[in-house]
């Protein structure tokens, strides 16, 4: 362990707030595999809950979570076999939620801009995070059409294509201390773990762990819409003695995964709005090397958690200056930056910012 690691304490609130967590269908809470908006839900509400907060989540009936939980659908949609329909589940979910709109302090929604038309129209004190890419042109009318909803992005770089939206503050993703073990030995391959997609760019690592001469392994999820790229352009590189194809992993799995890498490849090309797997990659120690693209830059200390790179050769470079960088600073920047304690604060801040205006508004 490094010196200074540990659980540390985290502030309680003195208030006790009533707080609605309103999570989308698609996952479990956490998810059972991949997924990154559903495991922050479950972080966020479990530690909310443990600084003594009355905690309700609206997710699916197969979630696992301390707070009370609103099952809005029996299991997961991705697994449930039920159609094609996403979109009915949620309208229910948020017909239940207003109903009981006046038994919560604060509603916090995770479910980009499906309940904005409804919200709008609650007496209720609400925010909502947004946790996926937003440089979509036909986003722009419509958060100019909600420029009074009060948002949340994950990252500084995700709101940078709706700069006239609602934003009232960035909070990063945050982890339990106790989630990952540190692993404090360089390990013997390299590591790329997520989704299998263009913008993600497997390819890229696969061409980094081949001029380097290192073991790629490949921990990632290939989803419908992307099984013809996986196979037109993924599948014949997987042939390389060097590269081994795992496939999807659990959540359990990913502390061995990541532990026993010598470096996370993070070879993007597309505005990441946070990536999950990168804070992940740091509590266990590793390093990562990643492309200057969205969030990376408030996520990697370049030259210290990991390297950030302009292009290919950059990044092959890069990779193999890995074993200078001291894996005991990875993880006390995980811990100093992205504890689920921290996240947890900067939620309460925001949520007690926004009772407050409420209620100075009503007594004006």
């Amino acid at each position: 362990m490094c010196p200074g690691s540990g659980a540390g304490p985290h502030p309680v609130g003195h208030v006790v707030l009533r707080i609605a967590q309103v999570a989308p269908l698609v996952e479990s809470v956490p998810p059972r595999l991949y997924g990154g908006t559903e495991r922050v839900v479950a972080y966020l509400t479990d530690e909310l809950v443990r600084q003594g907060h009355q905690v309700t989540l609206f997710a699916t009936g197969d979630s696992i979570t301390s707070a009370r939980l609103v099952a809005a659908w029996p299991e997961a949609l991705r697994f449930s076999g039920s159609g094609f329909d996403d979109l009915a589940p949620h309208i229910m979910m948020l017909e239940e939620l207003a109903s009981r709109a006046d038994e919560f302090d604060v509603v916090h929604f995770h479910l980009a801009h499906l309940h904005f038309p409804m919200v709008q129209r609650l007496d209720a004190v609400h925010l909502t995070t947004l946790h996926g890419r937003l440089d979509i042109p036909e986003l722009v009318p419509l958060y100019e059409m909600f420029s009074d909803m009060p948002l949340v992005s994950i990252s500084d770089a995700q709101r940078i294509p709706l700069p006239r939206a609602g934003w009232i503050g960035t909070v990063h993703h945050g982890l339990p201390r106790a989630l990952l073990d540190f692993h404090p030995e360089p390990g013997s391959y390299l590591a790329f773990l997520g989704r299998i997609s263009p913008e993600k760019r497997v390819d890229r690592a696969i061409a980094i762990a081949i001029a380097c001469g290192q073991r790629l392994r490949i921990a990632a999820k290939v989803d419908r819409a992307d099984r013809a790229y996986f196979e037109r352009e993924i599948r014949p590189l997987l042939d390389h003695p060097l590269i081994e194809f795992t496939g999807e992993i659990a959540d359990a799995q990913k502390g061995e995964f990541l532990g026993h890498a010598s470096a996370l490849l993070f070879p993007i090309d597309w505005p990441e709005p946070f990536g999950m797997v990168m804070i992940e990659a740091l509590a266990c120690g590793v390093p990562v090397v990643a492309f200057r693209h969205g969030s990376v830059p408030e996520v990697i200390d370049d030259g210290v958690t990991g390297f950030i790179v302009e292009s290919l050769e950059d990044a092959i470079a890069a990779t193999r200056r890995v074993p200078t960088l001291d894996r005991c600073r990875c993880r006390a920047a995980f811990e100093r930056r992205f504890d689920v304690g921290r996240m947890a604060a900067d939620y309460l801040r925001l949520y007690e910012e926004l009772v407050a205006r409420r209620l100075d508004s009503g007594a004006a």
